[in-house]
């Protein structure tokens, strides 16, 4: 099948192997206490949301990707279809809207008076909005162009719209507001990834723009890179690394953070380690930790007097260390997780992970925000816009275990799309974003996608039948 649907997407134009395509009716089922939708029943007529989804993943060890990514070595995935089984049942935009699930700490932020406490929570909420991706190996679903995703949680004070913007190349934008004014949460993301025989690796273009309204301030940084290790054999591990430096256009201030590759002996997966500086160029504060665990920060003195009697006392325990190793592991091999972040004496604590539900592995490694993302609550059909991707059948399919449907939904929701594509080319036509238009971010000068507003007025009339 030669689909023009994106990997996230890339460009290759092979054709998909359908040999890979099977039968999943044989299954076997999730045997836990939920309703056909996996929602937790209500109590006393208060309904709460679901703690796990109708179904659980399937296997994926008897697919074989080799067959559709042979011919990809080195080059940008873009117009290949990968079989559903290898997705898991979340559009991109519900992907991307797990940045929320600590928005706590941009509350936290807006009580701050000092503007390098303000800097802490932010660099944590940095770090804590790519936490969700630990062992989440599945790949969500391409969004449909223009395909939407919204959440309000009046718990968290928040609301949020996204929107695909583009489709050639992929570009998700989304907006984020307190309910409260307190702040706004904005960015674009454009997923480039790369097959290099072992891996695949993601560059997530885009910038991420926060403003706090009642201190006056823009912060804004972009995402680390994400790896993909064993996609052809092995055990699939991810790792983020890169430098990640986080703005304060208000103050002048700067967070640098460092997300460390696993190194030779994996002694550094998972790690994330950096400062923050003021305007001055200053050493305010160190930052450490794990994002896939917890993040402190600590005052520059006190860290580098640590790091000095660590150094004095564990050169002989680190070459006995080397010798039991018995030498560096294979680039794509999982390393052993080392010890946990060990908590230095006068360090702060910004922000810890919450640990996944119990049968998190039976369900994508979902986290309990994730499970509830793609969950119809009472009385939102007919209210959310008919794009919102929680109507999207192929998805449904896939969250109520019914592979067979779920492929059948996906190719023929990518036909439409190319149908309509072609629909528009023959009479000349452009496509016209509903939500969000393209623009300039006015704190970095760089090209972006600007909230255009009256998403929530509820005016959904004119928008397009893409499923």
């Amino acid at each position: 099948m030669n689909s023009e649907e994106e990997f996230y997407d890339a460009e290759t134009g092979l054709e998909s192997d359908d040999s890979c395509e099977v039968s999943f009716k044989d299954a076997p089922v999730y045997d836990g206490k939920q309703t056909s939708n996996g929602r937790v029943p209500s109590e006393n007529g208060v309904w709460e949301r679901r703690t796990t989804l109708p179904a659980p993943m399937f296997s994926r060890n008897d697919f074989s990707i080799w067959g559709f990514l042979k011919k990809c070595i080195g080059m940008e995935l873009s117009k290949i279809t990968m079989p559903v089984v290898f997705n898991e049942p979340l559009s991109f935009l519900q992907r991307i809207t797990e940045y929320m699930e600590h928005a706590y700490l941009i509350h936290k932020a807006c009580t701050m008076s000092d503007s390098i406490e303000r800097m802490q929570l932010v660099a944590a909420f940095a770090v804590s909005a790519v936490a969700s991706q630990w062992d989440r190996t599945g790949k969500p679903f391409n969004p449909l162009l223009g395909e939407t995703y919204e959440l309000t949680r009046e718990d968290e004070s928040y609301r949020l719209i996204s929107e695909q913007v583009s489709h050639h190349p992929p570009i998700s934008a989304f907006f984020a507001e307190s309910l409260s004014q307190d702040f706004v949460f904005h960015g674009s993301i454009y997923p480039k990834l790369k097959f290099w025989g072992k891996s695949v690796e993601a560059e997530p273009k885009g910038t991420m723009t926060l403003e706090l309204s009642k201190h006056k301030e823009a912060y804004t940084w972009t995402n680390p890179m994400c790896c993909v290790h064993n996609v052809i054999l092995g055990k699939l591990w991810i790792e983020q690394y890169g430098t990640v430096e986080i703005v304060n256009h208000s103050t002048g201030d700067k967070c640098v953070l460092n997300f460390k590759p696993c190194g030779m002996f994996g002694k550094e997966l998972h790690r994330v380690e950096g400062h923050i500086q003021d305007k001055n160029k200053k050493k305010q504060r160190v930052i450490y930790g794990k994002w896939t665990e917890c993040l402190y920060t600590i005052e520059p003195k006190v860290y580098e007097a640590n790091k000095k009697a660590e150094k004095k006392n564990g050169d002989s325990k680190k070459h006995k260390q080397e010798q039991n190793t018995g030498g560096a592991v294979d680039a794509d091999e999982m390393p052993d997780v080392q010890e946990t972040v060990t908590m230095i004496p006068g360090s702060t604590l910004q922000w810890r992970i919450a640990p996944r539900p119990a049968h998190s592995a039976q369900m994508y490694n979902f986290t309990s925000f994730a499970m509830t993302l793609n969950e119809l609550e009472p009385g939102m059909e007919g209210v959310i816009a008919p794009t919102d991707c929680r109507l999207r059948p192929d998805i449904r399919a896939m969250e109520n275990g019914d592979i067979d449907t779920a492929s059948q939904e996906k190719e023929r929701l990518e036909e439409k799309q190319r149908a309509a594509r072609r629909e528009r080319a023959k009479d000349g036509e452009d496509w016209s974003t509903r939500w969000f238009h393209q623009g300039v971010n006015p704190y970095t000068g760089t090209s972006d996608w600007v909230y255009t507003g009256g998403y929530f007025d509820r005016k959904y009339s004119d928008l397009p039948d893409i499923y």
